[in-house]
C-alpha cells in the first residue's frame, strides 16, 4: 500500500532497458506542531483496516502511545499494543507472534527501537506500518531499513517504507536534545557516503544514481546552513531535522540501497559497535566518522567538525565515551562489516594509519 513507482532505465551494457526498478515512498507525510491528533484520520483515510498494533517501548507508550491508541479506540479502530525494550530479532518474532492474523496494520511510536522492530515485524508479515516518532536521532523514521540486532553483522536490514509518517514536531522537541543531533549526524554522513558511492561508480562501475545522490546532500546541506538554529531547540530546529530525515530516506528509496546515506562513516559505527565496551548513539558515532571519511576524502572537514559542535553533537572520543584504542581499532576493521561496499577505506587501514586518521582531526 505504501506508493510504488516503477522506473525504466537505460542498460549500460545498451541492449535497451533494464528491468524495472521499484520505489516505495510514503502516501501521507504529517510534520508539525500537534499533527499527533492526525493519527486516526490518516489511518482511516489510507484504508489500512480496523485492527491496528501500536509498538512502543515503556517510557514512549506513556508519553505519547496511550494517547495514540485513545485516539484510534474513538475512532473505532480495535486496538493492542506491546512494549518492548530491545530492537532485536527475538523481539521482532515476539510482535510477529502476537499480530499474527489478528492485525491490519502496525503503528510504531517512539524512538528508533519502537521504529525498526515495528517496520520489519510488519514487512514480515506483510503489513503495512506508519511511523509516529517521538525522537528524530536517525533517518529510520522514514526509510525502508532497519536495524535489529541478532543478525551476523551490526548492518541494517531492507523492509520497506512506511505508508505514513506523523511527526509532532512539539513532542520530539521534547526528547533529550542529545538524540535531536545524533540525527543530525547521522544526516551530515550523507556527504562522505556520497562520496564514497561516486568513488565505487568510477572505479568499480557500481550503478549509480545522481539524482538520489543531489537529493542526499540537500539534506546535508539542510543542517550544515541551519546548524545555529538546531542549537537553540525550537520547533523550528526539529521541523528542520525532520525534513532532512525524510529527504535523505527519499533519496535511498530512488537508488534503491543505502548507498546515498551510508558509506565509510557508518562502516566505521558499525564496527565501534563491535568493538567498544560501550558505544555511543548510532548518529554520533557516524557524526565522528564523518569527520575522518570527510579528511580522507579531501574534503571539508573542519567545517563538519565546526557545525557538529555547534549543533551540540560529539566530535571526539572523549565525547562519545568512547577510548581511543577503540576508536582506532574500528577504523582497522570497518571494512570487513561489509565486504562488497566499496568505501574510501578499501581494503582497511593499518593500525598507525588509523592512528595518524584520528589524531590528525582531533578525534583522539
Amino acid at each position: 500500500m505504501v506508493a510504488v513507482y516503477k522506473v525504466i532505465r537505460k542498460s549500460e551494457s545498451g541492449d535497451g532497458v533494464k528491468e524495472p526498478k521499484k520505489i516505495e515512498l510514503p502516501r501521507e507525510v504529517w510534520m508539525g506542531p500537534r499533527v499527533i491528533s492526525r493519527v486516526a484520520h490518516v489511518c482511516r483515510k489510507l484504508g489500512l483496516g480496523r485492527r491496528a498494533l501500536i509498538v512502543a517501548d515503556p517510557r514512549t507508550f506513556e508519553l505519547v502511545g496511550a494517547r495514540v491508541k485513545a485516539q484510534l479506540e474513538r475512532a473505532k479502530f480495535d486496538v493492542m499494543h506491546t512494549i518492548i525494550t530491545e530492537a532485536d530479532l527475538a523481539t521482532v518474532a515476539r510482535v510477529r507472534e502476537i499480530s499474527h492474523d489478528r492485525v491490519d496494520f502496525f503503528l510504531g511510536v517512539g524512538g528508533g527501537k519502537s521504529i525498526d522492530v515495528a517496520k520489519l515485524a510488519s514487512f514480515q508479515e506483510g503489513k503495512p506500518f506508519v511511523s509516529v516518532p517521538t525522537a528524530a536521532s536517525h533517518d529510520g523514521i522514514a526509510s525502508s531499513r532497519a536495524s535489529i540486532k541478532g543478525g551476523k553483522k551490526p548492518t541494517s536490514i531492507e523492509t520497506h517504507a512506511p505508508i505514513a509518517i506523523i511527526a509532532d514536531t512539539l513532542i520530539i522537541r521534547r526528547a533529550p536534545h542529545r538524540l535531536l543531533a545524533a540525527g543530525c549526524g547521522d544526516i551530515i554522513a550523507n556527504l562522505t557516503a556520497v562520496r564514497d558511492w561516486q568513488l565505487a561508480h568510477r572505479v568499480k562501475g557500481e550503478p549509480y544514481s545522481e539524482y538520489a545522490a543531489t537529493l542526499s546532500l540537500v539534506s546535508y546541506h539542510i543542517v550544515m546552513e541551519n546548524a545555529e538554529v538546531i542549537r537553540k531547540r525550537t520547533e523550528e530546529s526539529v521541523r528542520e531535522v525532520v525534513k532532512a530525515l525524510i529527504s535523505s530516506s527519499v533519496a535511498m528509496a530512488i537508488a534503491g540501497s543505502s548507498r546515498p546515506a551510508s558509506g565509510s562513516e557508518h562502516l566505521f559505527s558499525h564496527a565501534l559497535d563491535i568493538t567498544a565496551p560501550k558505544p555511543a548513539l548510532h548518529g554520533e558515532q557516524c557524526g565522528v566518522g564523518t569527520i575522518m571519511m570527510a579528511y580522507l576524502h579531501g574534503e571539508d572537514w573542519v567545517a563538519i567538525k565546526r557545525a557538529l559542535r555547534t549543533i551540540g553533537a560529539p566530535t571526539n572520543a572523549k565525547e562519545l565515551g568512547i577510548p581511543p584504542r577503540y576508536i582506532v581499532k574500528a577504523l582497522t576493521i570497518a571494512h570487513r562489516i561489509r565486504p562488497e561496499r566499496y568505501t574510501v577505506l578499501k581494503d582497511g587501514l593499518k593500525k598507525k594509519a588509523a592512528e595518524r586518521l584520528a589524531k590528525i582531526t582531533g578525534v583522539i
